[in-house]
Order: C-alpha cells, then structure tokens, then sequence
C-alpha cells in the first residue's frame, strides 16, 4: 500500500508540472491583457482626455500619464527579461574540480569530460561519503554546482534556482533573479500609482459624484481599480518577502534550509548580500541589465562562484 501511495504522489506531481508547462502562454496573454485594459483605463478612458479640460486637471493628467508610461516602459523591460532570460542551467558535463590533496570539490572550475555517466556513479559514492559539497541530480545523472536544485517543470538543474514563477514562464534563477525583482517593483510601483489615479472614481461610484464616461468605460474602471489594488497589495507582501531574502542572501528554497542552520555561510552582509543580486555598478541597479564591469569583476553573477564566510567555511552546508 505505501508503495501505491508513493506512485500515484509521483503521477499527480508530473501531472501539476506538466499543466505549468501548458499554462505558460495563457498566463502571458492574462498579463498582458492585464495591462491592456489599464491603459485602456487610464490613458483612453480618463486622463488621456483630462489632457484638454485645461488648468489643474491638465497638469494632473500630465504627471499621471508621465508617471504611467515611465513605469509601464519598465515594467515590460523587466517582465520580458525575466521571462526570456535563461534563469541558468547547468552545462552539460560540468564536474567541480578536486583538491588532491584536501579531497575539497572546488565548485568554480567545471571540468569536461566524456559522457554524464563517465565516472559519474563512483564520484557521487565518494561524494557523499567523503565531501558533502559533492552533489548529483538524480534525475539529471550529472553534478550539481552549489545551491542549484532540480526544477520538475523545467526539467533541468537551475543555478541559484529561487522558485518556478507561472507568471514569467520561467523559472527564476541566478541569471534573472535581479530582473524578476524588478518586474515586481516596477509592478508594485505601476499598480498604486493606478490605484491611487482611480480612487476618486471608485469612491463615486458609491456616492453621489458626478462620473464622466459611457457605462462600458465605467465597467472598465471599476475591475481595473479592483484589480490593481489587489495586485498591489499582494505584490507588496512578496516584494518584502524578497527584500528580506536578498538581504539574507537567501533563496525562497533556501529558506527553508536555513531555519535549521542560522548560521548561514553565504551571509556576508546586506551591502554585499544585495550587491550579490544588483551588482556593484549603481547606475544599473534600478534597470534589468548588468555593466560590462560587474560582468567581469563579479563571478558571483553567473551563478557558480559563491564566496562564503571565513568564519564558517569549516561548515558543510551541502
């Protein structure tokens, strides 16, 4: 009985990670529609053409479609990055280099060699008998750099791998964590900022204020505002929940590991910690791109090369 159990647990996760892979391009078309009918709102419906009542409306119409379109510029750049980047996958044949002498895996340095299976199978043995940094993917059948895991609906090993995000398609990894930050800041930021524009609508639709517009545009704003107000403060809880883990530097997986372990070995405080994620070069940190410099300065941003702290490198965290 409990081997039929474990079976048909298998088949419903292969079954919820196989309808991910089929909701990706429905869930783009859902954002983008999203965003469609808010521009719709706010720059057809109601302040496009407040433009031209003259005098202080104009002029709040100005920032607030200046505002808008900046934020809604952004929020597009970080959303396509995040979802056309590679989050960062392992290269086929990596093996970390070995210290002869200390048996220590080196996890900066990958090795070619042969075939996934050339020596595999005695490595992992030695591995987790004689070096925890050691790591295999099972399911890969190849060695796992550290804090890489395994995603079920990728189907590969990602690099710093935070979590799958049905939103972006994508998994979120080393290589776009920076650029899915973005997108949810940009997004918090976009979201208020139509909430706060709608509010006065809002409040008229239950009172006795007079409302401009056909019923159609009156629909229309009243689900835009329902809707960006409870993106907003959704958004806003888990942009903190990230802060706290950039802060950290810690992954949503991660997270859970640490809470048996305080002593984490890749803490080398927030300044560092959030520079990890943006990079050194602040000129880039609010845009989803990297400097030509942090590029070549910073190993830490390909997703391989994780310097620890010295007081805890004794400590085998893998």
């Amino acid at each position: 009985m409990q081997k039929s159990g474990k079976s048909v647990m298998a088949w419903n996760v292969f079954k919820f990670c196989t309808a991910l892979r089929a909701l990706g391009s429905i869930m783009i078309v859902l954002v983008l529609g999203i965003i469609g009918v808010t521009y719709y709102v706010i720059v057809v419906a109601n302040y496009g053409p407040a433009l031209f009542h003259g005098g202080l409306d104009s002029f709040v119409a100005f920032l607030v479609l200046v505002f808008f379109h900046s934020l809604l510029v952004m929020l597009l750049w970080s959303y396509f990055a995040t979802v056309l980047a590679d989050p960062g996958g392992v290269p086929p044949h990596w093996r970390p280099s070995i210290d002869e002498e200390s048996g220590d895996a080196d996890p900066l340095v990958g090795l070619a060699h042969e075939g996934t299976d050339l020596g595999l199978n005695q490595s992992a043995t030695l591995g987790e008998q004689a070096n925890p940094q050691l790591r295999v993917c099972r399911k890969c059948n190849q060695f796992k750099p550290p804090r890489c895991h395994h995603c079920s609906v990728c189907g590969r090993c990602i690099l710093k791998m935070d979590h799958h995000c049905v939103w972006v398609v994508n998994c979120v990894g080393a290589l776009n964590y920076k650029y899915f930050l973005l997108f949810l800041f940009y997004t918090f930021l976009l979201t208020t900022l139509v909430t706060l524009s709608l509010l006065r609508l809002f409040i008229a639709f239950f009172t006795d204020g007079v409302i401009d517009g056909t019923p159609g545009n009156l629909v229309a704003t009243f689900v835009t505002f329902v809707l960006n107000l409870s993106f907003a403060l959704s958004i806003m809880g888990f942009l903190v929940m990230h802060i706290s883990l950039v802060l950290g530097n810690t992954t949503t997986i991660e997270a859970f590991e640490k809470k048996t372990n305080p002593k984490w070995r890749y803490d080398l405080g927030r300044r560092k910690n959030f520079e990890q994620v943006f990079g050194v070069d602040k000129r880039c940190w609010f845009i989803p791109a990297y400097s030509e410099e942090d590029l070549e300065c910073m190993p830490v941003l390909q997703g391989f090369d994780f310097p620890t702290r010295p007081d805890l490198d004794e400590l085998q965290q893998f």
